[in-house]
């Protein structure tokens, strides 16, 4: 049917698609006030992540070693040859990936439950106490202080057992499973000893009463040799393995109690031992995806650098909006579904790396790893299609 233009019915669309368009631009607006844009710093702008992009993967890795920052590991002259020459062919370089706090205990709890840092956890907490919380703030900020978070407090280990599915934390030299400090006790894994160099604050399961005080701790928290023979077959393999070498094979002390030289030298030595048998078990092959990246960088006063517009949250001793960051640390992702040799300058930081290990499970967002506008791993990471 065809409207004259001067009819009182052409006057009346004219009016109702006019209203149409000022109501669609208002939605619009409102929603861009919402998302916002992904800011990186203020000379950087990505595209705001929309929906969930589905890896492929179904069995992750992650190794999180200490302490770098991204010039020392990943520039010409790294002193670990291995893992920024020979892996880094072998997968995407996330060059733009940051740490979210110093020192490292905040790094490790942010990615398994997107909580921030608080004064004690920044501290690396010396002394094993109990996070006491006083409520909840935006984004599902349990607001206190303290270091052991009660129960209520989620994490990515209790999404994935709610799923169904299977999760292991893998931490060199702890020997006893789920081993930590009694509630209030000083940390005496603070510092190497020969023939120990377990660190409580690089193990953030334990930092968590739903999982420290489950019998699951046992059976989920564990030795690293315990990998070997986990990564036997596909269905002994968990869907998220947590990997910590221990204070010298991480690079962390340098030269190591043991008399080994420790930092990246170390570091490298040992993923030149333990990859190879990440990327050819049956698991990693059929379907997986291997992350190595670092806590923080060298020192707070080295790089504080941040990225993602991503809110420090309420407990922060430093405050800020992309004030105090970890540093630019640098990410290598391994994987069937990532093209070896390629580079991503997406900025990303450790709730980036939660919310994709939650996209990878169709898992909720926790905490910041909901954040508006924060990046995840889309097809500029899983490029090899």
């Amino acid at each position: 049917m065809t409207i004259a233009p001067d009819s009182a019915h052409g006057r009346r669309a004219r009016r109702w698609l006019a209203g149409v368009a000022v109501v669609a631009v208002i939605v619009g607006a409102a929603l861009w006030q919402f998302a916002g844009p992904l800011t990186a710093g203020a000379d950087r702008v990505s595209p705001v992540a929309s929906g969930r992009v589905d890896s492929g993967a179904r069995h992750l890795f992650v190794i999180n070693l200490e302490n770098k920052g991204y010039d020392n590991t990943w520039g010409a002259d790294s002193p670990a040859p291995y893992l920024s020459g020979t892996l880094r062919d072998q997968g995407v370089l996330l060059s733009h990936y940051f740490g979210v706090a110093h020192h490292s205990l905040p790094n490790y709890i942010a990615q398994i439950s997107g909580q921030g840092p608080n004064r004690q956890t920044q501290a690396d907490c010396p002394q094993f106490t109990a996070f006491e919380q006083t409520g909840t703030s935006e984004l599902d900020q349990a607001v206190g202080e303290g270091c052991v978070y009660p129960a209520n407090v989620p994490t990515v280990a209790g999404q994935l057992t709610e799923a169904g599915l299977t999760w292991k934390g893998y931490q060199e030299d702890m020997g006893t499973p789920c081993r930590h400090p009694l509630p209030g006790a000083v940390d005496d894994t603070q510092r190497a000893r020969v023939g120990d160099q377990y660190a409580v604050k690089h193990n953030p399961f334990v930092y968590f009463a739903g999982i420290s005080a489950s019998p699951a701790c046992a059976q989920s928290v564990v030795d690293l040799e315990v990998l070997r023979s986990d990564l036997g077959a596909v269905a002994s393999t968990p869907n998220l393995s947590m990997i910590t070498p221990n204070l010298c094979h991480d690079g962390h002390d340098a030269p190591c109690v043991d008399g080994e030289p420790g930092g990246l030298v170390s570091a490298d030595a040992w993923l030149k031992q333990w990859v190879p048998l990440i990327t050819s078990s049956p698991a990693f092959r059929a379907d997986g995806l291997l992350v190595i990246t670092f806590d923080e960088s060298d020192s707070p006063k080295a790089d504080s650098s941040a990225c993602c517009g991503t809110p420090q949250g309420p407990n922060a001793a430093l405050p800020g909006i992309d004030g105090l960051g970890g540093g630019r640390v640098g990410a290598l992702v391994i994987s069937p579904f990532t093209a070896g040799g390629t580079t991503s300058d997406t900025p990303y930081n450790h709730y980036s790396l939660l919310a994709s290990i939650e996209d990878t499970f169709s898992l909720p967002y926790l905490g910041l790893a909901g954040a508006p506008g924060l990046s995840r791993f889309g097809t500029d990471v899983y490029n090899a299609r």
